[in-house]
């Protein structure tokens, strides 16, 4: 594959981190910075009129993307926040019925930290491995499932190592026992299609910044056959019909309900061109002698390459390229420099600090992944020559 376009210095392949805002998701979020400043909890004049109206349409933006109802639809901070309200009210509202919860090691921190908060609070959570290849095992969820449980949490789309859980089957799973299922969805939106009127999940939590929309808002779905009631975390002047208090930042929720538009009208061919540029990469970066693949070939993402690289370690390797912009894990838990949970949980235990991660994206260019891929197979024949264990 030849460069097709002028390259861009530094290369930004970590789209698994955040996304840069579209400009066209950035034009629409300007006027309610300026002149359409109004609080669209102001119903008494036409700024407040303006407001609530933008936010209203983006909340159907946002709805028709996972085949929801806009009433569904719960604007918070962003999929934390979202995880937080979701499985905090779920577990609390169900205090009748057990103290059972059910995630996987997998998740991300948002969750389990968050599940580690209910232990606190007396209730019992399995943390449940998955398979080698980062898939959870059905049976191994139905064994898990006791009569006292009342919550399962699952991520839909793993964000170190990008694979896909089978979140229909997973919700049928859970339906059939009458458990609410929930899903953090961050890193699907604009990489699967998600069908919430096709599933049973309960419960999702949604971002803007993973889908080329503005930092800090999110969306909590919350499936309005539900027999339970979502209960705030924070009370104030009940806008979001009381589930979730505080002024609405009017700018940040017109910008996430044009990014995700935009997925609805071009997510098809943007995902065929993510998909070309990562089959080269990856033919690439495996054609090097000893880098793997981490988690599943075929259940996963084409956004997301996790590789291993025996005897280079994967911090090593990101520093000694200064134009690249990659990670070597969640941007949540990357300044910790410890080693990832989550490769240690698929088997990576001796080599798990010898892996890096390419999230590519919208704005990735062919140029873009030929220049990584030469940088990449160049600097890891020069780190192995300093290796004492390679020969």
């Amino acid at each position: 594959m030849k460069p097709t376009f002028k390259l861009r210095l530094p290369v930004y392949l970590d789209y698994n981190s955040t996304t840069p805002a579209d400009s066209r998701v950035v034009d629409k979020m300007l006027p309610f910075l300026r002149h359409k400043f109004g609080n669209p909890a102001s119903r008494s004049h036409i700024l407040g009129w303006e407001a609530e109206a933008a936010v209203e349409k983006a909340r159907e933006f946002v709805a028709s993307l996972i085949k929801a109802s806009s009433k569904e639809i719960v604007w918070t901070s962003g999929a934390t926040e979202s995880n937080n309200l979701a499985i905090k009210t779920i577990a609390l509202s169900n205090l009748n019925k057990g103290r059972h919860v059910i995630t996987l090691k997998t998740e991300h921190k948002a969750v389990l930290d968050t599940c580690r908060y209910l232990e606190s609070k007396g209730f019992i959570v399995s943390y449940l491995a998955v398979n080698n290849n980062g898939l959870l095992d059905l049976n191994l969820l139905n064994k898990c499932i006791q009569p006292d449980t009342i919550l399962v949490v699952i991520m839909y789309v793993n964000h170190e190592i990008g694979v896909i859980q089978n979140i229909e089957s997973i919700s049928s799973l859970c339906s059939s026992y009458g458990i609410p299922l929930h899903v953090d969805a961050a890193q699907a939106v604009g990489k699967v299609s998600i069908n919430t009127s096709k599933t049973q999940i309960n419960t999702m939590s949604l971002t803007s910044h993973k889908a080329y929309g503005p930092k800090g808002v999110g969306a909590l779905y919350v499936n309005k056959a539900n027999v339970f009631k979502i209960e705030p975390q924070m009370h104030g002047g009940g806008q979001e019909k009381g589930v979730r208090s505080g002024t609405l930042p009017t700018h940040q929720i017109v910008g996430m309900g044009e990014a995700y538009r935009l997925i609805y009208n071009e997510g098809l061919s943007e995902f065929k061109t993510t998909k070309q540029l990562n089959v080269h990469l990856v033919k690439e970066l495996v054609s090097i002698v000893q880098v793997n693949v981490n988690g599943s070939l075929t259940s996963r993402i084409p956004h997301n390459i996790n590789i291993n690289i025996k005897y280079v370690e994967g911090e090593a390797l990101m520093m000694s390229m200064k134009n690249v912009c990659v990670s070597s894990g969640s941007a949540c838990t990357s300044s910790a420099l410890q080693p990832s949970y989550i490769l240690q949980a698929i088997g990576c235990i001796q080599n798990v600090h010898n892996s890096i991660r390419f999230s590519l994206g919208r704005f990735t260019l062919a140029s873009e992944v030929e220049y990584v891929s030469q940088a990449v197979i160049e600097k890891i024949k020069r780190l192995r020559q300093l290796s004492p264990l390679w020969s």
